[in-house]
């Protein structure tokens, strides 16, 4: 932890996508995050697959996950967006579908801009329908991997053709249905992968199942489960599991409450644990066990967290746990992430290496190599922007090591239009000494919308 810094002035932008941030001399309040938005495209793909009406409370209003309710509504459901409030969210989506047999042919390119998880669930899902589409986005979006789904799809009998031999978008799917089930070893320990196959296994002859080296989130297997879908789920010898589905399973329309989203509370429980006096309150957080990887690496490093459980008390596999979290000001020591742990908590290791950066001691993080096939190569990303900061950062190949316990200093540092970049960047600043100027500070909208409001709020 490092000295308070002195000064008190705010968040502002500076044009072109530019924010300034100065220090805070302490932090407070009390945050209620967007919803999931992992549980958020997944509810939504759920209700498009179900035939009758789903309500999704709570969904995050991201770009993202717009780019996902776009995508439902050009497949043949009525999409609508609702803004009544229950369980204490706001906000969210009616969708009346006529169900997986009632999808339709999209007239045009399925747009799914910035969303990797858009393209790849969506893909598994037209993949066992007998229509042709086309799935394609942004430029980032147009750099990402897609041969980890389109191989396991092309298994199963459908046709997919993309740029680079169909391993970059725009992917032209040709479906088939019904699909021939496949036992599938996923060569990544990628949420998304086993998403997109268990999705086409619905509507495959047979069972199909999926490998895992880690355990992934399995929103998923979960949401399955709670429409009346049978989806098993095997734990394996070193961590692995096995998840199975068999073919033909209607899937039953269903209401979702939709819990705030940890990767977004994440940079909150980071912000709480380095600044020098800070008490935050993130409500409604979920804790889904293979998401809560965050929580407990934060406390393995000395932060404080509390955490008050909402909802389920019993664990059953098919709701979503939550709770409130309260962080507090904490002396912060390295420490040692293996690779099982990065695929846990793959979207907070930036804003984790932010914390090793103000930890006392060394963190060694090994087996971020997925890390370079997100909306930027974040492992680079990540490490010039702290090195920006003074921060003492070395990458050798797929592991970050990070020497901590320097001040930071304020610094421009570079987004790359990515929001989990730019929001790590954001809260450093609250503790680095001077300015710091984060560009393409408005990539925090793909995700978190409101972030740089909740920032300056949070001030005291």
């Amino acid at each position: 932890m490092i000295p308070a810094p002195a000064s008190t002035v705010g968040t502002r932008p500076a044009g072109g996508g530019t924010t300034v941030i100065r220090p805070a001399a302490r932090l407070r309040g009390e945050i209620r995050p967007p919803g999931d938005k992992s549980i958020s495209h997944r509810a939504l793909l759920l209700a498009l697959l179900g035939e009758g009406e789903s309500r999704i409370v709570g969904a995050g209003d991201g770009a993202d996950v717009r780019s996902t309710a776009d995508v439902v509504a050009a497949l043949g459901a009525t999409v609508e967006r609702i803004d009544e409030a229950t369980g204490g969210r706001t906000a969210g989506y009616r969708v009346a579908s006529p169900g997986a047999a009632g999808i339709v042919e999209p007239t045009g390119v399925l747009d799914c801009r910035n969303s990797g998880t858009t393209l790849r669930l969506v893909a598994g899902i037209v993949a066992a329908r007998p229509l042709f589409a086309v799935l394609d986005g942004d430029a980032s979006l147009r750099r990402r991997p897609m041969a980890r789904v389109a191989e396991p799809l092309r298994a199963m009998g459908a046709r997919i053709g993309g740029r680079a031999r169909g391993t970059l978008p725009p992917l032209a799917i040709e479906g088939r249905s019904p699909l021939v089930a496949i036992d599938h070893a996923s060569p990544v320990p990628s949420a998304q992968v086993k998403s997109c196959v268990l999705l086409a296994g619905l509507g495959a002859t047979g069972v199909t199942s999926v490998h895992e080296t880690f355990a992934t989130r399995d929103h998923t297997e979960r949401m399955l489960r709670a429409r009346g879908v049978a989806v098993t789920t095997e734990r394996l010898p070193g961590g692995r599991r096995l998840h199975a589905v068999a073919g033909g399973q209607a899937i039953l329309p269903r209401d979702e409450l939709v819990p705030g989203d940890l990767s977004g509370a994440a940079f909150w429980l980071v912000a709480g644990a380095i600044h020098p006096d800070a008490e935050i309150v993130v409500r409604d957080v979920g804790t889904n066990p293979t998401r809560r990887a965050i929580i407990d690496l934060l406390r393995r490093m000395g932060a404080t967290i509390e955490e008050r459980s909402i909802s389920p008390a019993e664990d059953d596999g098919i709701g979503e746990p939550s709770a409130d979290l309260v962080v507090r000001s904490s002396r912060l020591r390295g420490i040692d992430v293996d690779p099982g742990e990065v695929a846990a908590a793959i979207d907070e290791v930036p804003v984790l290496c932010l914390a090793a950066a103000v930890a006392d001691g060394r963190t060694r993080i090994r087996g971020a190599g997925e890390l370079r096939h997100k909306e930027t190569d974040r492992v680079a990303g990540i490490a010039a922007g702290l090195r920006a900061f003074g921060a003492e950062v070395a990458v050798d190949g797929d592991e970050i090591i990070i020497d901590g316990g320097r001040a930071l200093a304020g610094a421009v540092t570079e987004a790359h239009d990515d929001h989990r970049l730019a929001m790590t960047f954001a809260v450093a600043g609250l503790i680095a000494g001077g300015e710091t100027a984060v560009r393409d500070a408005d990539s925090a909208a793909v995700s978190y919308p409101g972030f740089f409001a909740e920032l300056e709020r949070v001030r005291a």
